[in-house]
């Protein structure tokens, strides 16, 4: 019963190995996502294809490769969940397949499939799978863009959030503004202060659609103003993602000028794991973030191919530790 058990377990952590991204020299794990890659472009493609009246002859043939490569994302699918444990070690195996179905390459996963079934109007999330194919390309990789824009939106969340506050004030007294000019000449348009909340965002956000618009001398007045305002208030947010990203890039190109960072240090010998191991996958395995090498006298930027070798000095930092009040 016990080696049954093993067996099991080493079954399915070969089957985890397989469908995670493929190590260089795991060849079974790099056919596996070229497969997928496969998959996803042909799903693609026929959601495009399908869109043609001149291609109605082939729909049967659309319809087949949609249904293959759907039943091929469901399979995928249920064995991310059944090895969902070896993805988040730390917890249960109901509690890391929860983990799994809430984060965020699982609700991508799912949303591709539902519109199978219903949720047809939805199927344009199929187009979240081209996440997958940049992940499997390693495009995204630790300290490349998707990264980045995440941790510059959540750090300056704050400030985006006022940003946004203001100009939703704007958008709300703009359409005020625009009813009590233009009620009497438009009563069809402008039918009461909630009826110009279309016209204001289109100004306010500079697009101007032009198929409603102040007539009044006075609604042009304001039409002027809170164009030249909303200019404004975009740039606001612009300013400030722009500002993250400088500040981002500055401390991703000299990481250890960042105060905040709790660096360690370590001389990799023969007994260590990290040997022959790609930084992506010691970052994707543990809880620490790799910065520098120093290899035969010289310091380099880790990069997420580097391999790591016998007698590098590594300098990283670790994830903080979850303290009580985080909890709360």
């Amino acid at each position: 019963m016990k080696n049954k058990t093993e067996n099991t377990t080493a079954l399915k952590k070969r089957i985890f190995d397989i469908i995670q991204i493929g190590e260089l020299d795991d060849m079974p794990s790099r056919l596996f996502d070229f497969f997928i890659i496969t998959a996803i472009l042909l799903n693609i493609t026929v959601l495009f294809l399908k869109t043609f009246d001149s291609l109605l002859k082939f729909t049967t043939l659309f319809e087949a490769v949609e249904y293959a490569t759907t039943a091929i994302f469901i399979i995928e699918y249920a064995l991310r969940l059944w090895t969902a444990n070896f993805l988040y070690k730390e917890a249960s195996p109901m509690i890391a397949r929860i983990k799994f179905i809430i984060s965020f390459n699982g609700i991508v996963d799912l949303l591709t499939i539902l519109p199978m079934f219903f949720l047809e109007g939805f199927v344009v999330f199929r187009m979240l799978r081209v996440v997958r194919i940049l992940r499997l390309f390693r495009i995204n990789a630790y300290y490349d863009s998707f990264y980045v824009i995440r941790d510059v939106v959540l750090k300056k969340k704050n400030q985006l959030t006022s940003s946004f506050f203001i100009i939703f004030v704007l958008m709300l007294a703009s359409s005020l503004c625009i009813y009590s000019a233009e009620n009497e000449a438009q009563p069809d348009v402008f039918q009461n202060a909630f009826s110009g909340i279309w016209w204001s965002i289109s100004t306010l956000l500079t697009v101007g659609y032009g198929d409603i618009y102040p007539v009044t001398t006075v609604g042009r007045l304001m039409g002027i103003t809170i164009g030249f305002l909303g200019v404004l208030s975009v740039a606001i947010p612009t300013g400030i993602i722009s500002a993250g990203f400088v500040e981002e890039y500055t401390r991703l190109s000299n990481p250890l000028n960042d105060q905040t960072l709790h660096l360690e240090e370590l001389i990799v010998n023969l007994d260590s794991s990290w040997v022959g191991k790609q930084v992506r996958n010691i970052e994707r395995d543990s809880d620490i973030r790799i910065l520098l090498l120093y290899r035969d006298g010289e310091r380099v930027h880790a990069k997420a191919k580097d391999i790591i070798q016998l007698d590098d000095v590594v300098v990283f930092e670790r994830a903080p530790a979850e303290t009580p009040s985080d909890k709360t």
